[in-house]
């Protein structure tokens, strides 16, 4: 099993948005196996988007994911970190596929609705920022044998 990192963004939560798309990721077989709403601060935001605070959009981008609460997950399954991101669809909504979740309910490269970890040692920081071990409640629910063969992990 692996472990990705989804953050709901301040405008998924404002527009009301969460719900639907949780259920997304667990329609497609996913386990949501930490989740907490929270207000991203400062601090926070410039650990999080380290790679990201040299460049012209970093103020921009540090107003916007402070600028209302946030759900933090962990979603695990099968190669979890490319489904999410295939899930999602292109970062623009302008961009992004219909049928993929940016691409039914986004129209802006940042106003996307969701952050997901785009590897796996990005799961693992990002995941670390947001939670600590004992609240990751990892479980197999009783449909798995429904939802993918035995040998498949």
């Amino acid at each position: 099993m692996e472990r990705t990192f989804v953050l709901l963004k301040p405008d998924c939560i404002q527009r009301r948005l969460a719900g639907r798309i949780l259920a997304r990721f667990e329609d497609k077989g996913l386990n949501l196996i930490a989740m907490k709403m929270l207000k991203v601060t400062p601090e926070l935001s410039k650990q999080h988007y380290a790679e990201h605070l040299s460049k012209p959009f970093y103020p921009a981008l540090e107003s916007f994911i402070t600028g209302g609460p946030v759900v933090a997950c962990v979603v695990e399954g099968l190669e979890a970190i490319r489904v999410v991101r295939d899930l999602l669809g292109a970062t623009s909504g302008l961009k992004a596929t219909a049928g993929t979740i940016r691409g039914d309910f986004s129209s802006s490269r940042q106003m996307n609705l969701v952050h997901a970890s785009d590897g796996a040692e990005a799961a693992a920081r990002e995941i670390a920022l947001y939670f600590r071990p004992e609240e990751l409640c990892a479980y197999q629910p009783t449909l798995t044998p429904w939802f993918r063969a035995a040998d498949e992990g």
